[in-house]
């Protein structure tokens, strides 16, 4: 969420900061101002009546101390009155903050001048790839006809336990998930990120905090009952663990990663894009999130997205890096990269991963502050995640590039994981 202070120190610049994601928000940055003016303006009326209200109270005894009887009552009879007044206008100034704070988070991150303009992932921008496409032999197959063949995915049992995008994984195929999950969390480890198991459901605080709520509650899982979402990504509860939080300039940076199953509705996904692994309900991730200084944040970006690369090399898996246009930049990012894999059955780039810096977008609305060693007053920190990496289209594209007469050969830094070195 936007500061207050972003806005107020330049409106014109974050209007136009703010173009690069394809609309004019001028009309609700406007609003915001005005909103935020009433909210001053009326807390100086609470103010005045209270200190006003405060000095009759004071009066009152000497007056009638001095036998001045009339006029105590007098006074005692205004103090009651501005008590009133202060009442209705504290009750005004908390309607005041909850729209203001209603504005404030229906307003996108303002993008770093790194993004490029562009309307969708077609206007996304590569810059860097790596691997060679491999040449599959003539009776290759997409990866769900891989998984039926040799009995490790059954996405018909899933639609029958639950309905579609909750594929059953068996055998080996459950074997390589779990080598996967494991090969991810170790290579963490060994970048110093500290393992969280985090819950798998948050609260609408939690969803707030990092700002999946209200930007993208139609994707969510809720439990009406409770009140409570299934987690689309276990960035979520990882960065709230520091929600209401103020570090020191020593804590930096905390780097934390989790495994979790990830759910989202995916309302509207249809067709050949969603098939088998392409697009599910739940799978499996492992989320990297770190939390730095702002003078380093984009230095950590860049190590982030090192790191995911680095995966991905060990996979021997074609890849390539693009840097988000503004119109295909999520809601709270400031800058993101993303990695695809390219699927050799199905001919086409899969996304993997996405690795954003937040700016302080996120650490306003979890109250994640810090304090510096020469300054009294607390800062707002830097949040950054990434996928490192999301399990169902490297599967994929493990399965399908992979695939040879005698099997599906597995590469060699999984092996120790895995236990096999083919599925056949």
């Amino acid at each position: 969420m936007l500061t207050l202070q972003q806005i107020n120190t330049d409106k014109e610049a974050v209007i136009e900061s703010l173009k690069i994601r394809n609309r004019d928000y001028s009309k609700e940055i406007n609003l915001i101002i005005e909103t935020d003016n009433l909210r001053k303006q009326t807390q100086a009326e609470q103010d005045k009546a209270l200190a006003e209200a405060n000095n009759l109270a004071q009066q009152i005894g000497k007056l009638f101390k001095e036998g001045k009887g009339d006029e105590a009552k007098s006074a005692k009879e205004k103090a009651g009155q501005l008590k009133e007044t202060s009442k209705k206008l504290t009750s005004q100034l908390n309607e005041i903050k909850e729209k203001l704070n209603t504005l404030l988070s229906e307003v996108p991150n303002i993008p770093n001048k790194l993004v490029p303009a562009g309307k969708t992932d077609q206007d996304n921008f590569e810059i860097n790839s790596g691997g060679e496409k491999p040449k599959l032999h003539d009776k290759a197959v997409p990866h769900w006809d891989l998984a039926k063949k040799y009995d490790i995915i059954d996405f018909d049992l899933g639609t029958k336990i639950t309905g579609a995008g909750f594929p059953v994984y068996k055998g080996k195929g459950a074997k390589l998930q779990r080598a996967l999950i494991n090969f991810f969390l170790k290579e963490a480890e060994i970048s110093g990120y500290t393992e969280i198991m985090p819950p798998l459901m948050i609260n609408e605080a939690s969803g707030f905090g990092t700002g999946q709520l209200p930007d993208k509650e139609g994707q969510m899982y809720k439990m009406e009952v409770d009140n409570l979402y299934m987690i689309p990504t276990a960035e979520v509860p990882v960065t709230n663990i520091y929600r209401d939080v103020i570090l020191t300039e020593d804590d930096f940076p905390i780097k934390m990663t989790a495994y979790s199953s990830c759910f989202r509705r995916e309302a509207g996904s249809y067709g050949k894009d969603v098939r088998g692994l392409n697009r599910l309900h739940q799978f499996d991730k492992i989320e990297i999130v770190q939390i730095q200084h702002p003078d380093k944040s984009y230095e950590t970006l860049d190590i982030m997205v090192k790191h995911v690369e680095s995966l991905i090399k060990k996979l021997e898996l074609p890849y390539r890096t693009v840097r988000l246009c503004g119109g295909d930049l999520g809601f709270t990012a400031a800058l993101t990269y993303d990695f695809e894999v390219y699927s050799a059955a199905q001919e086409k780039w899969l996304e993997v991963s996405s690795i954003s810096n937040f700016e302080t977008f996120q650490a306003n609305r979890l109250k994640l502050r810090y304090k510096s060693k020469n300054d009294k007053k607390t800062k707002l920190a830097h949040t950054l995640n990434g996928s490192a990496l999301a399990l169902p289209r490297i599967v994929a594209a493990l399965l399908e590039n992979n695939q040879t007469p005698e099997g599906i050969k597995i590469p060699k830094a999984l092996i120790p994981y895995t236990g096999f070195d083919i599925i056949n």
